[in-house]
């Protein structure tokens, strides 16, 4: 089987400016910005904003047209969920779900000004589930976001 390294994920937005301060205001650092993409990192995360008129938002082939929303979702592995639930509550951010804890941790489902799903994802102590990063090991939280929503 091929290996993968990892990309980008992208998201479809109606507003770039708008969906860029968004994802600046909660720890996301502007790389690039050309026309109707910006691209964005945070720790090993790229993010791809697609504007109106980018390639990566063109109807599909059989004419389907490509939206934002749905339910995949970008995941952002935090510390402290509830405070960081309280502080996007007092900036108005809009919420899914309630937090929802299982075996492997507790998570809740926000929204960006798109309605693209982001779903705050804290690991249960002792082993809780973490993305792995391409050798295996689960990578570091974000501080930058943790940082960046509790500010």
């Amino acid at each position: 089987m091929s290996e993968f390294r990892a990309g980008a994920v992208r998201y479809l937005v109606t507003d770039l400016e708008r969906s860029v301060d968004f994802y600046t205001g909660i720890g996301f650092l502007l790389v690039q910005q050309r026309g109707p993409v910006a691209i964005l990192t945070n720790a090993a995360l790229t993010l791809w904003l697609s504007g109106p008129g980018s390639s990566g938002s063109r109807p599909l082939p059989d004419g389907r047209s490509q939206r934002p929303g749905g339910s995949n979702r970008l995941v952002l592995e935090v510390s402290e969920i509830e405070s960081r639930i309280a502080e996007l509550e007092r900036r108005g951010v809009p919420f899914r779900n309630t937090l929802e804890v299982g075996p492997g941790g507790k998570q809740v489902q926000v929204e960006d000004p798109d309605g693209n799903p982001i779903e705050l994802f804290e690991p249960a102590s002792g082993g809780g589930f973490h993305a792995a990063s391409a050798g295996g090991q689960a990578p570091r939280s974000s501080r930058a976001v943790d940082t960046a929503i509790s500010e």
